[in-house]
């Protein structure tokens, strides 16, 4: 195996894997089992060294720099207040894995089920738990039939969490909520702890649990900073990758597939470039066409959220000040000796599924309480002590696009996510915020004595409250979605991930969910990526799970 910045002549692979991040890492293990197969891995960023990486608590530094992120930016969003929304994607092998929150959730079961439902035969929820139960190593349900302890993923809860999460938890069953003892369970609904991609207080990615144990095989080759420049076909087959490594042009051949895996920002673009999309389009920027595929780059959704902001004086909080430094250099030196204390959390210990109305048949909003203080102004440093009640909308209607900006790989493609652009998707974040107020104001937070700082006590009323959404929400980075997997016109690969119209291609990552799923995305990408593998290498799928006797659906669906 090779990795860098190596001279690589022409040179001849059975199968050429585009992005070395949660997908392509899967990938690249699973193929590379078989030894009679050699597969090369492309990375555009470099190795996952940097240690902001692996230290759980500081992913919000690891998103700052700007050697691991992409950076991307939306264009203006009308629904915003024409603001610019920041689009974070890892560029770094691992992938947005590598500088994500570590949330382990897996969806919402009837998320599956419709992805079936609207033509993507075999990805149903029976079909895909499988799956899930394979990929992790979760020794805290090993005891429960939907979770599995032998596999790549260590999946864990945060072993001594935050003060302030007692706080939350009680404040949610005050509210009348009702309590979830697995967030990847059956019903991922109600309030409670959650789990994380951690191991022993170190990040674990899918770069980590999958690809640095197969880098040891003579038939897996990874490339680093190697930009792909476009796919090259032959009489509508893929044949290979050209790329820049070294600021030269390099080719590498694919004897059976070449598979992109570059994400739902880079995947379609990568397609566009290579002349598959829409033809008039392709023409007009000087790119040869290949396939008229008009939906590469539509159907773009993502999670748009909004915070409730909180400081106090009170210390309890992650965060850092004067009165807390003696504790502060205490859990610098456990972490440094024992991979313990604060330093080993993601900070996103606790969270909700409840439904913002009634008459929904799954929670359309996810509460994510963060027991540290957010300033904008001192990211990723959390100065002082406060808390955040976020709310993160989980099935917007509003579909945007990525379009190619220019025919030159290195211009990043238009972003628009048109997020707002139904005019009903606020409606769940204005209830969750009238939700999050009176989380924040319930007795268990009552001895923190904290003070609201946004949107503050004065803005009240839906009106004012859809306007502070329009000023300050963000998403929550789950692009899905713009290579999208179907049986339709807007539909870009088949239900085995083939694109449509070119032999010997692939897609497999999140740019190919039928639909945006109800929380958070990495676990599912995980998931694409090892059914794609079983695809390929013409291995059966495992067998529909089969839920247990015993198992029911809760009948007290928790409601704003």
């Amino acid at each position: 195996m090779t990795e860098g910045k190596a001279e690589l002549p022409t040179e001849s692979f059975d199968y050429v894997i585009v992005g070395a991040g949660t997908a392509g890492c899967v990938l690249a293990a699973r193929l590379s089992e078989r030894p009679d197969l050699r597969v090369c891995l492309i990375e555009a960023g470099g190795p996952d060294r940097h240690p902001f990486i692996h230290v759980p608590a500081l992913v919000a530094a690891a998103i700052g720099r700007p050697s691991l992120n992409w950076r991307f930016l939306s264009v203006p969003q009308p629904q915003l207040n024409g603001r610019r929304i920041p689009i974070p994607r890892g560029r770094v092998i691992g992938g947005s894995g590598s500088i994500n929150g570590m949330v382990y959730f897996r969806g919402n079961p009837r998320d599956f089920d419709e992805w079936a439902a609207a033509g993507a035969n075999g990805w149903s929820y029976r079909e895909l738990l499988p799956y899930f139960i394979r990929s992790e190593n979760n020794p805290e349900y090993r005891d429960s039939p939907y979770h599995g302890t032998g596999g790549p993923m260590m999946v864990s809860h945060i072993p001594r969490p935050n003060p302030l999460i007692p706080a939350f938890l009680e404040a949610m069953d005050g509210l009348g909520f009702r309590y979830c003892a697995d967030f990847n369970g059956p019903e991922p609904e109600g309030y409670g702890p959650r789990q994380g991609t951690i191991r022993a207080g170190r990040r674990e990615s899918t770069a980590s649990a999958y690809l640095r144990p197969a880098m040891r095989r003579d038939n897996l080759r990874v490339l680093t900073h190697a930009l792909a420049s476009r796919i090259l076909i032959e009489k509508r087959r893929a044949v290979g990758l050209e790329m820049q490594l070294d600021g030269i042009t390099r080719c590498v051949a694919a004897r059976r597939e070449v598979i992109v895996s570059g994400g739902s920002i880079l995947s379609p673009q990568l397609l566009m470039l290579s002349g598959i999309g829409d033809a008039e389009t392709l023409r007009r920027l000087g790119i040869e066409v290949r396939q008229h595929l008009p939906a590469v780059g539509a159907n773009l959704q993502d999670h748009l959220a909004a915070a409730i902001l909180l400081t106090m004086r009170d210390t309890s909080s992650y965060g850092i000040s004067l009165r807390a430094l003696p504790r502060g250099a205490w859990n610098v030196l456990e972490y440094a000796l024992a991979r313990r204390g604060p330093f080993a959390s993601n900070v996103f210990e606790a969270n909700a599924f409840v439904r913002s109305a009634a008459g929904l048949d799954r929670p359309d909003i996810q509460v994510v309480f963060q027991p540290a203080r957010r300033n904008q102004s001192t990211f990723p440093l959390p100065l002082g002590h406060g808390f955040a009640v976020s709310i993160v909308s989980v099935y917007p209607k509003s579909r945007g696009r990525i379009s190619l900006a220019s025919p030159d790989p290195r211009v990043p493609p238009a972003i628009d996510p048109n997020l707002l652009g139904v005019p009903e998707d606020i409606e769940p974040l204005v209830r969750g915020l009238e939700l999050a107020r009176r989380i924040a104001a319930a007795p268990s937070f009552a001895r923190y004595r904290a003070v609201e700082t946004a949107p503050g006590p004065g803005v009240q009323g839906e009106a004012a409250l859809a306007e502070y959404i329009r000023n300050t929400a963000s998403t929550v980075h789950h692009p899905v979605s713009s290579c999208r997997m179907g049986t339709g016109a807007e539909s870009v690969v088949d239900s085995e991930l083939r694109v449509r119209g070119v032999e010997g291609l692939r897609v497999a990552d999140a740019s190919v969910f039928p639909g945006i799923i109800g929380g958070n995305t990495n676990a599912t990408v995980v998931v694409v990526a090892e059914k794609a593998a079983d695809m390929i290498l013409g291995r059966p799928a495992p067998r529909p799970f089969e839920a247990p006797a015993a198992a029911s659906r809760a009948s007290e669906p928790s409601t704003v």
